[in-house]
């Protein structure tokens, strides 16, 4: 469990780091704490610490697991910031199956 936690945070960090390629590490970390994404941002990196810290700090498995899935939302709320309109998109598209 400890292998899959720490490998599945790297390679969420290093997908969020392939981003840099683009606008280049400085532009990425000013877009990444602009009001649209601060809340997005916080999220995603505070589920990457939780993530290491219940599999080493905590012992609980099943917490690991919980903070690996809110990772891969996380992050792609975060990725969907970039697409002009995906989030209300999505946001319209829960609402109406959910009403």
């Amino acid at each position: 469990m400890k292998l899959f936690a720490v490998f599945y945070t790297l390679g969420n960090i290093a997908a969020l780091a392939s981003t840099c390629f683009l606008m280049g590490p400085l532009k990425q970390l000013k877009k990444m704490f602009e009001p649209t994404r601060l809340i997005a941002t916080i999220v995603m990196l505070l589920c990457l610490i939780c993530t290491l810290c219940a599999v080493f700090w905590w012992q609980k498995k099943g917490l690991a697991i919980l903070f690996c899935i809110l990772q891969s939302l996380a992050l792609t709320w975060y990725s969907l910031s970039y697409i002009p309109f995906a989030r209300d998109a999505i946001i319209k598209c829960f609402s109406s199956c959910l009403n």
